[in-house]
């Protein structure tokens, strides 16, 4: 069987094309425009090569997506094509828009006019299966409850405003027209093959670059982290057990202050690679102006996937976040790569 991903050259997508070559027998189509935050590189050295085929193109491309749905007959697609900085979205929201929303549009369009030509068994089991975010909920107060699948959505940036929207589209076209969906609404992941602009890769590249670690505000903004395998895992349930037309939530019950996960990041540091002087890289943390429309806490309520799928998270922060440290620090190469461009020639 195959699966068709969007996105797979991405963060979370390498990381699931990686997971789905180790634990099933599908072919993998990856359908990646490759971004500044995309790479063929981080799916170079999975263990099943001949099982994926990766396609330079773009999901607003509706054309190339139908000849790919018509050509692989997928039973399943998994979109985790999206721009998804936050910083960016405030600076550069019309690339937001275009991809989140009008990109995710015409792959519901054009899926849903494919899909209404299967029969039987193709058309009951194919599944849509759309990756989005916590940050659709908006902003929780210190002692307000995580939130659950019914939570209402108040997004406060472009970025979540363009997720939310993406997340009625694909809703939509359950109710109305009964494409058979699935959504999946995540924590703040880490892991290998993260892009170096989001706050733990940042910070583990500045660091061993002797240069400042930048922290927003005061560092009291907190965040539900999940590693990323465990997030491939809870994706694959979702995919083959999920209830058609239903949003999960994904999260690991690991809330932390960003000030108190660039400490953790600097006590592995100072074990892992120590500095010549002695010194901690605590001494490197710099607090500079909060960014704007700051989300002050998320937290994820997961007992609905915990009930109904019976998933549960691997890895605690502690363990995740040694893992990840031993990663970049084994793959410098990849980091270089991705810090001086050399990947997007």
């Amino acid at each position: 069987m195959t699966i068709l991903v969007t996105g797979g050259a991405g963060f979370i997508g390498s990381n699931f094309i990686r997971y789905m070559l180790d634990h099933s027998m599908d072919t993998i189509i990856n359908l990646d425009k490759l971004t500044y935050a995309g790479n063929f590189k981080s799916l170079e050295g999975n263990t099943n090569p001949e099982r994926l085929t990766n396609i330079h193109g773009d999901i607003l491309d509706a054309e190339l997506f139908q000849k790919l749905l018509v050509g692989y007959k997928p039973r399943a697609i998994v979109h985790f094509a999206a721009e998804t900085h936050v910083d960016r979205s405030i600076n550069t929201p019309e690339d937001f828009i275009q991809t989140n929303i009008v990109g995710t549009f015409r792959m519901l369009d054009t899926t849903l006019e494919w899909w209404r030509t299967l029969r039987g068994k193709e058309k009951e089991d194919f599944r849509f299966l759309h990756i989005s975010t916590d940050e659709v909920y908006g902003s929780l107060l210190p002692d307000e409850p995580a939130f659950t699948e019914s939570h209402s959505y108040q997004p406060n940036s472009p970025y979540s405003a363009s997720k939310a929207a993406s997340d009625h589209l694909v809703r939509s076209y359950f109710h109305t027209y009964g494409l058979p969906v699935l959504t999946t609404n995540c924590s703040n992941n880490y892991g290998p093959y993260q892009f170096p602009e989001k706050l733990i890769p940042l910070m583990i590249y500045r660091a061993l670059s002797r240069e400042n670690l930048p922290v927003y505000g005061d560092g009291q903004n907190i965040r539900d982290w999940l590693f990323v395998d465990d997030h491939c895992v809870a994706i694959n349930q979702v995919l083959n057990n999920g209830r058609v037309g239903e949003p999960y939530n994904i999260g690991s019950n690991s809330e932390m202050k960003n000030i108190d996960v660039v400490h953790a990041l600097c006590e592995i540091l100072d074990k892992a690679s120590p500095k010549p002087d002695g010194s901690s890289y605590k001494e490197q943390i710099r607090f500079v102006p909060d960014r704007a429309g700051h989300d002050k806490r998320y937290a994820i309520n997961s007992d609905k996937i915990r009930n109904e799928l019976g998933w549960q998270p691997s890895q605690t922060f502690a363990s995740g976040l040694q893992k990840t440290v031993e990663w970049y620090l084994s793959n410098t190469q990849w980091v270089d790569s991705i810090t001086k461009g050399d990947y997007l020639k």
